[in-house]
């Protein structure tokens, strides 16, 4: 599991049918990249979320078949740290 930030969302008229129905959003990560995650517990824009990626993200949301590859698993309210450079 990651920890990122959402940052936005993204809108795709065309696309796979396995995405149909799928909110996508972009969460930045702590070494500066970009990812596109699925969400289906409703993030948004600002939130520190949890993200599951790979075959573990399909398998939150029930769709072995769709071309997940990140889903948001968990909206944070707050982290706790001996390490807080870390995060």
């Amino acid at each position: 599991m990651l920890i990122g930030t959402v940052i936005g969302n993204v809108w795709a008229t065309r696309k796979d049918e396995g995405l149909i129905g799928m909110k996508l959003l972009i969460i930045l990560m702590k070494d500066g990249s970009e990812i596109v995650a699925c969400d289906y517990i409703g993030a948004g824009k600002g939130d520190m979320v949890i993200v599951a990626t790979g075959s573990s993200a399909r398998k939150i949301l029930t769709r072995d078949d769709a071309p997940i590859d990140a889903s948001v698993i968990g909206i944070i309210d707050q982290i706790e740290s001996d390490y807080e450079e870390m995060l």
